[in-house]
């Protein structure tokens, strides 16, 4: 019976960096020389290559080209692995997996991103338990088929499903969670997955997209937002869509100006999505009155998405050339598992 094999990606971030012998200061690690870091590599029974994207990226410097990046490395070697791990940078880690959700369609291996809060070559480094257990998910399989089809990330002994998860805290190992949606594996002495939880296998032949727009605003609401500052933004002539963060279950200010402002946007054709400030729960627009004229409007509820979800899945939809009214629908259907659509 051939090993598996696993293929893992280096984009940047504290896990691929390792502290100079001499100086202390960090640097990035050569992963021709992993396994000198990590020497449980070589007991895992698991056929590993690696591939670097060169100088190391950091997270914050993380964008839609670089997604595309990793998507198609991703499809040119997809025959060739069980699975991949991404190394990423912990700050925009849930932007990136949300994204490859949405530009890997018909993904039916697991892709498992994963990072460190301290980088390997320290003593009390999260990031080498990070690392075994996101290969080890990424090589398991069950009855010759992967138990993760999906992309995940996977942090600090759970698995969270990547379009689902956002980051809570800078300096915990508990960095991420997954508000409204189950983990979907915990590592403990024994990996064990909740089959409930995971995407079913999909069918049909991977198909990776390569386009994202970028024309996409975000709009955090705040008491005493003033209406001539989201004016300002909605007129952006690159604009086409625009994420609202509202309060509570999707509520916002019921100031005329203010909600003038957002129907003119609407009238010009720019989509607008309503996601909740809040870490969970969903948005319930029109429940009420301090919603009810978004719905009215045509905004559309972002239901349970998370922020991240949201953007980068409007990126998607509009990279793939979509009018508002396609956008507007497709964003209330589930497309990877980033909703719960009721």
């Amino acid at each position: 019976m051939s090993k598996p094999k696993v293929l893992l990606i280096y984009t940047g971030g504290t896990i691929g960096m390792v502290a100079d012998a001499r100086s202390g200061t960090l640097q990035a690690m050569d992963l021709d020389h992993l396994e000198e870091q990590v020497p449980e590599l070589a007991r895992m029974g698991i056929t590993l290559e690696t591939v670097s994207f060169g100088t190391p990226i950091d997270s914050s410097d993380m964008h839609p080209p670089q997604w595309v990046r990793i998507a198609e490395t991703i499809g040119q070697r997809y025959a060739e692995f069980d699975g991949f791990v991404v190394l990423h940078g912990s700050d925009t880690m849930a932007y990136t997996a949300s994204a490859l959700s949405f530009l890997l369609e018909n993904l039916a291996k697991p892709v498992i991103l994963t990072g460190s809060q301290l980088p390997l070559g320290t003593i009390r480094t999260d990031g080498k338990e990070n690392l075994l257990t996101a290969i080890e998910i990424a090589a398991a399989k069950e009855n010759g088929e992967p138990k993760v089809a999906e992309v995940a990330i996977y942090f600090e002994y759970s698995l969270y499903r990547g379009n689902r998860t956002v980051k809570v805290h800078a300096e915990r190992f508990e960095a991420f969670r997954s508000p409204n949606w189950p983990v979907l594996a915990e590592a403990g002495v024994h990996i064990r997955y909740d089959q409930a939880a995971l995407l079913p296998r999909r069918t049909g032949a991977l198909r990776v997209h390569t386009r994202m727009d970028d024309g996409i605003g975000v709009i955090r609401l705040f008491p005493g937002i003033r209406a001539s500052w989201v004016k300002a933004l909605l007129s952006d002539t690159g604009l086409k869509a625009a994420v609202l963060t509202t309060f509570g279950s999707g509520n916002g200010p019921t100031d005329k100006e203010f909600l003038e402002v957002l129907r003119e946007a609407r009238q010009r054709g720019i989509v607008l999505v309503n996601v909740t400030q809040c870490v969970g729960g969903r948005v319930d627009q029109g429940r009420y009155e301090t919603s009810r004229a978004f719905a009215e409007m045509g905004v559309v509820s972002g239901m349970d998405m998370t922020t991240e979800a949201a953007i980068t899945k409007l990126m998607f939809l509009l990279g793939q050339k979509m009018g508002p009214e396609e956008v507007m629908r497709a964003m209330g259907e589930a497309l990877c598992g980033e909703i719960a659509v009721q």
